[in-house]
C-alpha cells in the first residue's frame, strides 16, 4: 500500500472520530431540548426548525459533497435524534420495564401477573338475572374466579343491543359477590367511568377506546385496575403510552389485553397477533392477557387459540361464555357454554401437556416451564 494511501486513511480514520464526538455532543443538546420540551408539554420533532436549519446546511456547502447528499445525510442525523429522543422518554415511563418491579394487579384473593394463568370469563353482555346466576354459578365451578360481562356496549350498528347501562352493572355486580368472583366490564366513555368503578372491581377500556384520552384519564383517577385493550391497529408503543395515561392519572393497576387486530385476513374477526405477548411483557412491567372470542370471531379454533395464548406467556385468557349462545343479545357466534368451556378447559391443558412431553430434549435443554 502507498504511504500517501495510508496517510489519507488515518487523517480519514481521525476526521471519523472528531465527527462522531461531535454527533455525541449534538445528541446530547438534542436531549437537552427533548427534556425541555417534555416539560412544556411540547411535541418531539419540530419540522420547521428542520427546515430552517436543512436550509442553512446546504446554504452552506461548500462540496464536494452535493446539496442533495447533504439534504440525505443530514435528514438521517436528524430521524436517528429523533428516534433516540422515543426511546428516551419510552424508557422514562411509569410503566416501561426497568423502571420498578413487576406490577401484580390484585383484587380480593385474585392476583393478574404473579405467575399463575387463569381465565376471565362470562358473557359479552350481560342481559338478565338468569343468564348472570346460571353463568356464574357454572363458571365458579369450573375453577374460573374472574367474571366479565358488558354493561355499556359500543356497537357498530346503533340497531343493535346496547347494554343494559347501570342495572346491567348492579346485576353483574351482585351476581359476582355472591359467587366470590371478581368482576370486570367496560367503561365507554369519561361520564361514565365513576359509575363503572361503583359497581365492578376491575374497568376494561375496549379496543376501539385505547385512543381516548380523556377516558384513560378519567378511569386512572378512579383507582381502579383497569384492563386496556389493544386497539385494532395499534402498535405497542401506543398501546403503552395509553397504558401510561392510565397510570399517570392515579393507577399502575393496569392490564394490557391482546384482542386481535385488523388484517386482510375474512377467516376471523381479527388476526391474533401472538408475538406481542412476550414483546409487552419484555417492554413493561404489566401483566399480559388475551381476548382469544374477539380474536377469533368464532368458537371452533378457540381451544386452539388459548392454548398458544397460554404457550408464549399469557397470564389469563378471556373467553365469552353464554349459557346459550344461540340466543345470545350481542357476539352469539364467538360465545360457548358452560359445555364448552370445560371441554375447552380439557384440551388446552391436553395441548401443552403434549408440547411437554412429545417434543425432545436432554436434561441440559430441559425448558424453562418444566425447570425444578
Amino acid at each position: 500500500m502507498s504511504e500517501t494511501i495510508q496517510r489519507l486513511r488515518d487523517e480519514i480514520t481521525e476526521l471519523s472520530l472528531k465527527l462522531l464526538s461531535h454527533i455525541n455532543q449534538r445528541t446530547e443538546r438534542v436531549l437537552q431540548i427533548s427534556e425541555e420540551k417534555r416539560k412544556l408539554d411540547l411535541p418531539t420533532r419540530d419540522p420547521h426548525r428542520e427546515s430552517l436549519l436543512m436550509d442553512l446546511l446546504v446554504a452552506s456547502n461548500r462540496g464536494p459533497m452535493t446539496d442533495a447528499s447533504v439534504r440525505s445525510l443530514f435528514r438521517r442525523i436528524f430521524d436517528v435524534s429523533v428516534e433516540i429522543q422515543d426511546e428516551s422518554v419510552k424508557r422514562q415511563l411509569r410503566v416501561a420495564s426497568g423502571s420498578g418491579p413487576r406490577i401484580e394487579v390484585s383484587v380480593a384473593d385474585q392476583v393478574i401477573g404473579g405467575g399463575l394463568p387463569q381465565y376471565i370469563a362470562g358473557p359479552c353482555a350481560v342481559e338478565n338475572a338468569e343468564q348472570m346466576e346460571s353463568v356464574a354459578a357454572g363458571l365458579r365451578a369450573l375453577g374460573v374466579r374472574i367474571l366479565r360481562g358488558g354493561a355499556f356496549k359500543p356497537r357498530t350498528s346503533p340497531y343493535t343491543f346496547q347494554g343494559l347501562g347501570e342495572p346491567g352493572l348492579k346485576l353483574l355486580s351482585d351476581t359476582a359477590r355472591r359467587h366470590q368472583l371478581v368482576s370486570i366490564s367496560e367503561a365507554t366513555s369519561p361520564g361514565n367511568a365513576d359509575l363503572v368503578a361503583r359497581y365492578v372491581d376491575i374497568i376494561q377500556i375496549g379496543a376501539r377506546n385505547m385512543y381516548n384520552y380523556d377516558l384513560l384519564r378519567a378511569v386512572g383517577q378512579t383507582k381502579r385496575p383497569v384492563l386496556l385493550k389493544r386497539g385494532l391497529s395499534a402498535t405497542l408503543d401506543e398501546w403503552l403510552h395509553a397504558a401510561e395515561h392510565i397510570a399517570l392519572a392515579g393507577s399502575e393497576q393496569i392490564i394490557l389485553c391482546e384482542r386481535g387486530i385488523r388484517t386482510f385476513s375474512r377467516e376471523t374477526r381479527g388476526t391474533l397477533d401472538l408475538s406481542i405477548v412476550p414483546l409487552a411483557r419484555s417492554s413493561s412491567r404489566l401483566p399480559v392477557v388475551v381476548d382469544v372470542s374477539h380474536a377469533a370471531g368464532r368458537r371452533d379454533i378457540l381451544a386452539e387459540m388459548t392454548a398458544a395464548a397460554f404457550a408464549v406467556g399469557a397470564e389469563a385468557v378471556m373467553i365469552e361464555v353464554h349459557p346459550d349462545p344461540d340466543l345470545a343479545r350481542s357476539d352469539s357466534e364467538q360465545q360457548i357454554d358452560l359445555a364448552e368451556f370445560a371441554k375447552l378447559q380439557r384440551d388446552v391443558i391436553a395441548r401443552l401437556h403434549l408440547c411437554l412431553t412429545a417434543l425432545p430434549f436432554t436434561a441440559e435443554r430441559t425448558p424453562l416451564s418444566v425447570q425444578k
